[in-house]
Order: structure tokens, then C-alpha cells, then sequence
């Protein structure tokens, strides 16, 4: 069974989740050769303070 963790900034809809679940779940199946029913999604919500990236918080403003 695969499980597929994903990771984003906080804020996308519910619908836009719902797309994305949908999409992922059918290519991996396909690639994987496994059933639909066996893909898990777990998505994590991140609030741009608690992310960096090329040492500064995604939060601060640009340079």
C-alpha cells in the first residue's frame, strides 16, 4: 500500500485538495500497478513561519 506525504503551505481549498487526491491517487495506482483503494494521502498543512528555505523563513519578506 502506498502511502504519499505531502507537504504545502497551509490555505489551499478543499476542492483543490480533492483534485489533487483524485490525480495522484489514479497515476500512482497506475504506475504502481496496485488498486486505487490502496493509496493513502495524507496532507500537511505548513504555516510559511514554520518553513525555510535557503536559510530564511518563507514568512519573511523577499530580499
Amino acid at each position: 500500500m502506498p502511502l504519499i506525504h505531502v507537504s504545502l503551505f497551509e490555505g489551499r481549498t478543499i476542492e483543490q485538495k480533492r483534485a489533487f487526491v483524485q490525480a495522484v491517487t489514479a497515476d500512482a495506482a497506475k504506475t504502481l500497478g496496485c488498486t486505487i483503494e490502496s493509496v493513502d494521502i495524507i496532507f500537511e498543512d505548513v504555516k510559511k513561519s514554520d518553513w525555510a528555505m535557503g536559510g530564511r523563513l518563507q514568512s519573511d519578506p523577499a530580499a
